[in-house]
């Protein structure tokens, strides 16, 4: 009997720009100070990419180019490449298909995927699902925003929160029981009124009013967003460990959307985690949305051990949000 073919992860990489906005550069440009954000989110730093021509997908190369050379692959041996992001380089091509180009992965195919903060879960699920197919045997999942080039700097309750950031994983056919075992992912477009963009689409096409009016920037009413953030991360989880017969003493580590340290915590309090089973470096980087959890997956690596169980948790604009069950194969 054949065994079932699953999606490992075999390799991590993650990349930030080398400018630092600190909380006290926002002091500068705002009105807030250090200990409320810092109380209020946990955010001390984020990272801001600079310069002429940047955008989402030279946050991506760097976490690619790292993949490859960890792995000792070419960049030939991709057949694909996924890259969740809402602030693609451009509407079309997509950001995926400059970046194919751009590293060299002239045998790939790829595409973007939208779903806010939750984008690199679901792109994640997408391309595990290539993998479990039989017909790829390399697929690098990308989670990636450049937040900057939404964010407006004058409005102090978005400003202090996001930052811009990649990280990247390699999936590759397992047949030993690693890799991603199990997804539960949601939507709810009800959502749309408390956290999105509100021009730039074909519902209200850019136009000198809509970009007069500041509406091309993060729209986002705080506590509602809050409120349901901490609710349906929470539940997906437990859901997810409930589903696979596990409790918090089987899970290694809780990988985390880095929203809100608040929110991460009643996550991990809902699953029975204590503070040191749970990844958080949203002090250094902010919310950098798709790549979140795939940055921590980079920092945390060595610390990281086969077998171990973890699970991903995201809750993004829309709203989407879900969780994955993933067993760590290196």
């Amino acid at each position: 009997m054949t065994q079932k073919i699953s999606a490992a992860i075999t390799a991590v990489g993650g990349y930030v720009p080398d400018d630092i906005l600190s909380n006290s550069d926002l002091e500068q440009m705002v009105d807030t100070n250090d200990e409320w954000i810092r109380t209020r989110t946990g955010i001390s730093e984020r990272r801001i990419l600079k310069g002429l021509h940047k955008g989402t997908s030279d946050l991506c190369i760097p976490a690619i180019l790292q993949i490859c050379e960890k792995r000792g692959i070419l960049p030939s041996e991709i057949d694909c490449i996924i890259v969740g992001t809402v602030t693609p380089d451009m509407f079309f091509p997509s950001t995926a298909n400059l970046v194919c180009e751009k590293v060299g992965a002239v045998n790939a195919w790829g595409f973007d995927l939208l779903a806010a903060c939750s984008g690199f879960l679901y792109s994640l699920t997408t391309g595990a699902s290539l993998i479990e197919s039989g017909r790829y045997q390399k697929v690098i999942v990308v989670g990636a925003d450049k937040m900057s080039s939404i964010v407006d700097y004058s409005d102090r309750s978005t400003c202090i929160i996001f930052g811009d950031g990649a990280g990247a994983v390699l999936l590759e056919p397992n047949q030993e029981g690693f890799g991603v075992l199990d997804s539960i992912l949601k939507s709810d477009g009800s959502g749309k009124t408390h956290l999105h963009m509100k021009s730039g689409g074909s519902l209200r096409p850019a136009s000198i009013e809509t970009v007069a009016r500041k509406e091309h920037f993060i729209y986002q009413e705080g506590q509602p967003v809050y409120k349901f953030a901490v609710t349906r991360m929470a539940d997906v989880s437990e859901e997810l460990l409930k589903r696979n017969h596990l409790t918090g003493d089987d899970i290694a580590y809780l990988v985390p959307h880095q929203a809100n340290k608040r929110i991460i915590d009643a996550t991990a309090s809902r699953i029975g985690l204590s503070e040191e089973k749970v990844m958080v470096n949203i002090q250094r980087y902010g919310n950098t949305t798709a790549g979140t959890i795939p940055l921590c997956l980079s920092d945390w690596e060595s610390q990281l051990k086969k077998g171990d169980l973890l699970v991903l948790a995201a809750f993004g604009g829309g709203f989407t949000w879900g969780a994955t069950l993933v067993r760590w194969g290196f």
